[in-house]
């Protein structure tokens, strides 16, 4: 891997930042949320950093603990899409878009549009829906997951099918002949499944891309199969080097198993991030903006280690009674690395303030510390590049797009300027216009 350059993406989860306390933090509008020029701004700095896509992922139903912490996400990923893609000339644009309750045409009508209007820099995360309150705001029951993934890949064939069904040459605007289109070239689609089915047509020409590129962030064997057979980008959560490069090394096989090239599937591994001029800054950082939700995991630590914590010890370490007693959970694996903080003689509110038990590995420091990260995982073949968590984009984004990318770009990891123009230019991903016939049943 040392003579390719690793790719980034930025997680857009909101108007604030990955944190679930961004939107009281100082310098940040507490109002982002619904701030499109704020939002906007946001994706302008990341694909001033040279980035090769945003991702936007979907939950479409409130937070339990909404009353305190933001939203999750943003208010709805193709409208917030909409306005980033005006404002923006080179950055892609990863969507979720859930097959469980949206119809195959709705889904390709709105990438498509979306894809069009950007000039081919769409991206679609497709999943199927797992949490029982999204299906309820629905009106529905949710499905077996077997039935859900079934789903899943009638509704992607069908999509491409209809990304495809209007004609590279199809749309004529020829005001000379006044023909607008050959309709001889746009064909319908009529395909129907268990679960779904279209006509088609679809009533939109192809994009500069072709059609959207198409990523994966579901997890399990039913994850890879999807992520095999269609995606040139998977979304992962994983939290150590090792099961990251085990899950890459999944992944180009089961790519190989459908005929793919392995090399046309990228695995990106999540980070979270924190900047201090420190270590001790970032985490003095994290701790002002988070202290209720750290000291809320206290329990949760405690198990993970096999020990009994109090409140009243959050400002000292563990003592060498306790560390002699503890024992790894081994049905989490973040508890070695918790352990690994401990064991450098933090107080127990610092190792939480280390993410211990956050999904993703989080990095407190200075900027050299996230890219030093970054290095060690790509040279270690275990990604091919990071999905970045900014604790909070106001202040949280500069020093990765001013200061992290510049260290990757000095070391040769990546890239200084966009090489072309679509989705597909930034991934290497091939190019595509409908079903990919390469594929085996």
């Amino acid at each position: 891997m040392l003579d390719k350059q690793m790719l980034l993406g930025l997680a857009i989860m909101n108007g604030y930042g990955a944190n679930g306390d961004a939107w009281r933090w100082p310098g940040v509008d507490p109002t982002g949320w619904t701030n499109m020029d704020a939002i906007v701004r946001y994706a302008q700095m990341a694909e001033r950093g040279k980035l090769q896509f945003l991702f936007m992922p979907d939950f479409p139903t409130l937070n339990d603990n909404i009353d305190t912490a933001s939203s999750h996400v943003t208010m709805e990923p193709m409208m917030t899409y909409a306005a980033i893609a005006r404002g923006t000339e080179r950055i892609g644009m990863v969507a979720t878009g859930s097959t469980t309750f949206s119809e195959p045409f709705n889904l390709a009508r709105q990438f498509k549009a979306l894809d069009v209007m950007s000039h081919g820099r769409a991206g679609w995360n497709a999943v199927p829906t797992s949490d029982p309150a999204i299906a309820a705001n629905y009106g529905r029951e949710l499905p077996e997951r077997a039935e859900r993934y079934e789903r899943l890949h009638e509704a992607v064939q069908i999509v491409q099918t209809l990304w495809g069904s209007w004609g590279k040459d199809a749309w004529l605007h020829d005001t000379q002949s006044g023909r607008f289109a050959d309709l001889s070239k746009v064909k319908s689609v009529n395909l129907r499944g268990r679960h779904v089915g279209s006509a088609g047509p679809l009533v939109l020409p192809p994009s500069e891309q072709g059609q959207p590129v198409i990523f994966q962030a579901g997890g399990g064997d039913e994850g890879m199969v999807v992520a095999g057979r269609y995606a040139s980008g998977v979304i992962g959560a994983v939290f150590s080097i090792e099961d990251a490069r085990q899950q890459r090394i999944a992944l180009r096989e089961a790519a190989e198993q459908f005929g793919r090239d392995p090399d046309e599937i990228k695995f990106f591994a999540g980070v979270i991030t924190t900047f201090g001029a420190d270590r001790r800054a970032a985490l003095d950082r994290r701790i002002a903006m988070s202290r209720e939700a750290l000291e809320q995991r206290l329990g949760y630590l405690g198990r993970m280690l096999g020990l009994s914590l109090h409140s009243s010890q959050l400002n000292s370490p563990l003592s060498a009674e306790q560390l002699a007693a503890s024992r790894p959970s081994p049905y989490d694996p973040r508890s070695k690395h918790a352990l690994k903080i401990a064991r450098e003689g933090w107080t127990i509110l610092d190792v939480l303030a280390h993410g211990v038990i956050d999904y993703h590995p989080t990095i407190v420091g200075p900027p050299s510390a996230v890219a030093d990260h970054m290095q060690e995982w790509f040279e270690a073949g275990a990604c091919d590049g990071f999905w970045i968590n900014a604790d909070v984009y106001e202040d949280g984004l500069p020093p990765i797009v001013d200061e992290v990318v510049p260290i990757l770009q000095e070391r040769g990891l990546f890239h200084k300027d966009y090489a072309g123009s679509t989705l597909r230019d930034h991934l290497g991903a091939p190019a595509q216009y409908g079903v990919d016939l390469r594929l085996k049943s």
